[in-house]
């Protein structure tokens, strides 16, 4: 029981850097989570929370979603997670390895993110040149789909391909967010044949939601008030903080 309540002051506390980002909730929740309820549990109920947040943001800026990104973003990544279907299950009863695997991803993410906030404090003046939409990118978001299938989690390596696409920070929060109501859509049908939803699960998700949605205001309020810069530091930490905890796991 004490376990579940930690995981739910995770859910909030993570959802509040959701509201302000579009993207960091769940890689932040997922190493913490898996700690305290487990893989089976976690994985589910936290791809779940990732849909209604997407929802939540989504309802409020569905005009400004770019949908030839999005439509393109969630074809490749959608066949990420395919893959990531199987290479799950050639870990099956090596969770730990996995365990370890996405501590030093989140920690090579969280140092080389930090690392470019505090080189580049402000945004430059020029326009980035746009990414290409050759091997390369599409690399990047077949990568990103496999993370995310397999720890919903690829918010760091879409970010990586999304922030020479889109500028406007609006557009951008709107096009991730809905990138998540579609990509965790197609995970939580893979969860419910795979068996991971059982009558605990569902209560434990329930319970949850308050959470999620308590979270997801407070950061949409910080959002408009507040330097995202600051918090965007804060989550990089964050980051790094989670994944050494997966690797002394």
């Amino acid at each position: 029981m004490q376990n579940q309540i930690l995981f739910f002051i995770v859910i909030l506390l993570t959802n509040i850097i959701q509201g302000i980002t579009g993207f960091a909730g769940t890689i932040l929740a997922m190493p913490p989570s898996l700690m305290l309820v487990g893989y089976d549990v976690a994985k589910p109920i936290l791809n779940v929370l990732a849909i209604f947040s997407g929802v939540y943001v989504f309802v409020g800026n569905y005009k400004k979603v770019d949908w030839k990104e999005l439509a393109r973003i969630v074809a490749i990544m959608a066949a990420g997670i395919v893959a990531a279907v199987f290479i799950h299950g050639l870990f099956t009863g090596q969770e730990q390895l996995l365990y370890k695997l996405l501590g030093v991803f989140v920690l090579i993410l969280s140092v080389q993110g930090f690392y470019t906030l505090v080189r580049k404090p402000a945004a430059p003046a020029q326009k980035p040149a746009p990414a290409g939409d050759g091997p390369a990118a599409w690399g990047l978001l077949a990568l990103a789909g496999i993370i995310h299938g397999l720890f919903v989690s690829g918010g760091p390596l879409l970010i990586s391909y999304l922030t020479r696409r889109i500028q406007d920070k609006v557009a951008f929060r709107a096009t991730i967010s809905t990138v998540w109501i579609f990509l965790n859509s197609l995970i939580l049908l893979e969860d419910v044949r795979a068996g991971l939803w059982t009558a605990g699960t569902l209560r434990t998700g329930a319970a949850a939601l308050p959470f999620l949605f308590a979270g997801m205001f407070i950061g949409s309020k910080l959002y408009a008030r507040m330097s995202q810069l600051v918090f965007m530091k804060l989550t990089y930490v964050l980051l790094f903080i989670s994944g050494l905890s997966l690797l002394v796991k």
